[in-house]
């Protein structure tokens, strides 16, 4: 399973490593961060579009 992750934060390289780690140790892990990271784009999607949608309304 490839998996690629985006950090947020200046990582060392042994945080990394025991990251990846655990991953891979644990899929369950792996979704459950999956599925949060998603809610947080699908939320962050949903603002946008109804703020675009307010103001294309005040056009």
């Amino acid at each position: 399973m490839n998996v690629c992750f985006s950090a947020s934060r200046l990582m060392k390289v042994s945080d990394v490593r025991r990251l990846c780690k655990e991953t891979r140790e644990n899929p369950a892990l792996l979704l459950a961060t999956e599925l949060k990271a998603k809610e947080e784009v699908y939320k962050l999607l949903r603002q946008e579009k109804t703020a675009s949608a307010a103001t294309l309304a005040v056009i």
